[in-house]
């Protein structure tokens, strides 16, 4: 075989190789209230929300083992993790309070909001058969200082499918996850209102 043969044979390989590889999916969390809030009280404001470094990667984490981690190469967020979990807890929040005044962090000194959430992710994982969720998060009364009202470490776990559960999946289970995470803070929320409402009529 001449060498322009074989440069052309070699360049045909290549571009076969490169025709079998599959398009990457993008995944979306999404919100699961279930009604459209009205009110306007209490207003809140949800952030900063952390995330750990090992989750901070456009591809969807699956853990394998205790030590043993998998990045998906064509199943991806079509946002930042730490967004999309801001974007959803309060959307759900805004609809388990009914109410529409919710804004996310960073917000004017001068404004803020009568409470307050900040969440740090401890660990989100997708392993065969469930998804786990562990969050530690605080409810504050905004000011200077801040007033810490509760701090809680929250363990959640939710139904996934075997080893073979896709991206879809998972983002329907995180989502699950992240509801019932809503459904906690938005029952102390409730309590702290409910506090400072008693308060205010003595």
């Amino acid at each position: 075989m001449t060498p322009i043969r074989l440069i052309a044979a070699l360049a045909l390989l290549l571009l076969a190789g490169c025709g079998t590889t599959p398009p990457s999916t993008y995944h979306l969390l999404d919100a699961r209230g279930t009604t459209l809030p009205s009110g306007d009280s209490p207003s809140l404001g949800v952030g900063p929300i952390m995330i750990p470094e090992y989750l901070n990667r456009n591809g969807l984490v699956y853990r394998k083992d205790s030590n043993t981690l998998e990045i998906a190469s064509y199943e991806r967020w079509a946002e930042s993790l730490a967004d999309g979990i801001e974007r959803v807890l309060s959307l759900n929040l805004a609809s388990l309070l009914d109410t529409q005044n919710v804004r996310t962090f960073p917000w004017n000194r001068s404004r803020a909001p009568q409470f307050s959430v900040r969440v740090r992710i401890v660990a989100l994982d997708a392993k065969p058969g469930k998804a786990e969720l562990v969050a530690e998060w605080l409810l504050l009364q905004p000011g200077d200082p801040d007033t810490e009202l509760t701090r809680q470490l929250t363990t959640l776990s939710a139904p996934l499918g075997g080893d073979t559960a896709g991206g879809a999946a998972v983002a329907s289970a995180y989502s699950d996850l992240l509801m019932q995470l809503s459904e906690r803070i938005s029952a102390e929320i409730r309590e702290a209102a409910n506090q400072a409402a008693l308060q205010n009529d003595d």
